[in-house]
């Protein structure tokens, strides 16, 4: 059983001030978990955090990141204007985009941002339009499949992004001609991975390719960026990935393949969106209607364009129905919004306890990829969020949108 991160007395006060539906962070579990995984990595004195922005692009919650160290990871120009609003500069950011607008690359250009080509044409483009930087990275896609103990995890030949390794190689080589002077590698194979083995087999890969690059290039290996990936139990009986094991495991590939190859200098960049951001932001909303025909359904003031992943993906989100965390679980609903949509269904056929209208959920693990992807279908309006700060307040650091907002790009 999943246990929220604030008493039900502090989710209907936060009802109560500011209406629902609303997301919720928890600023003490953000921060602890920040510190947690920078001690993880102390190992690697060049270690540094690029939290994904397109996972919570909310400024308040990427200061509170940049606080405790960590740098910004961007794929858009917003994202790179937001960033440096909130005071990003230079190498705090890495830009890593794919099908890239010139004003997106001029913007991270400018920024003096990592940028980390996504195809080997982007050299000649990137070059064109505002010449090459110092140090720029290169994404690689090995192709084939990713498995962990023969069990495949994912299909990286089946994906848009990055490199062959011969156009790493020739991408390298056409860099260091342009004026590169060191390098980054970046790659990203699986998503949500909960085992600790994921991460450590990817890292063991990436420095590899990075002696190999080394060796045939001359090309001097800056950093390697092992992305994202490393995920959070969403089901109640799924157990955490364990970050120290984690850790220990890219240090011990690290130490076995970077050092004895002269490049024991590399630094270590991540690039985490769910891990650091998911269990710490929850989707607070309220039953409004019953409806008893075929199936049992509880209707409640969010919908899908609050929480698309559920609709999108099938995605399980656990749910607690506030105050009855005891009662017994003996009630099958289909927990639904109001979009004009029948995928738009929080929970299907999911054992709860008895509902009442006027009932407070919260809906779980929607801190990272849940608010971001909200959007504007049936005429609905994002809502507000809130923090709830270390000493007990609350602060709204973000709005709910409002009819204007809707009608502002309008031409009517």
């Amino acid at each position: 059983m999943k246990t929220p991160f604030a008493s039900r007395e502090k989710f209907e006060e936060i009802a109560a001030r500011y209406g629902t539906p609303i997301y919720v962070y928890d600023e003490r579990g953000i921060r602890e978990n920040a510190r947690r995984l920078n001690r993880a990595f102390s190992w690697n004195p060049g270690y540094k955090e690029y939290f994904a922005v397109k996972a919570t692009p909310t400024p308040k919650i990427l200061k509170i990141l940049k606080e405790e160290g960590c740098g910004v990871d961007c794929s858009s120009l917003t994202e790179l204007m937001m960033s440096e609003r909130c005071g990003f500069s230079g190498n705090e950011i890495m830009f890593s985009s794919n099908e890239t607008p010139e004003a997106d690359m001029k913007k991270a250009r400018e920024l003096g941002a990592y940028i980390n080509l996504d195809d080997y044409t982007h050299v000649k483009f990137l070059n064109d339009l505002c010449g090459i930087p110092e140090t720029v990275c290169c994404r690689f896609n090995p192709g084939g499949v990713f498995s962990v103990a023969n069990q495949i995890m994912d299909n990286p030949r089946d994906a848009k992004y990055g490199m062959t390794r011969g156009q790493m190689k020739s991408a390298y080589r056409d860099l260091l001609a342009l004026g590169a002077k060191s390098f980054g590698i970046h790659a990203f194979l699986v998503s949500n991975a909960i085992f600790n083995e994921y991460y450590p087999m990817m890292a063991r890969q990436l420095f590899e390719l990075a002696v190999e690059l080394h060796r045939a290039t001359g090309a001097h290996i800056e950093f390697v960026n092992l992305s994202g990936g490393i995920g959070i139990p969403y089901y109640p009986d799924q157990l955490s990935p364990n970050i120290d094991i984690i850790a220990a495991g890219v240090r011990e590939a690290y130490n076995e393949v970077l050092v004895p190859a002269g490049m024991g200098d590399v630094r270590i960049f991540t690039e985490l969106g769910r891990y650091m951001l998911g269990p710490y932001g929850c989707l607070l909303t309220r039953a409004i209607h019953e409806k008893h025909i075929y199936k049992e359904y509880i209707g409640v003031d969010a919908c899908a364009c609050n929480l698309m992943r559920p609709a999108m993906y099938g995605a399980y989100h656990h749910i607690t129905v506030l105050g009855k965390e005891d009662a017994p679980h003996d009630h099958l609903y289909d927990v639904v919004g109001s979009l004009c949509e029948n995928n738009d269904k929080f929970a299907i056929d999911r054992e709860l306890p008895e509902i009442d209208t006027g009932d407070l959920l919260v809906i779980h693990d929607t801190g990272a990829h849940g608010h971001a992807m909200g959007y504007n279908y049936n005429g609905k309006l994002r809502s507000a969020e809130v923090l709830l700060k270390e000493d007990g307040s609350t602060e709204l650091i973000r709005r709910a949108e409002t009819p204007d907002d809707y009608f502002a790009t309008m031409i009517f």
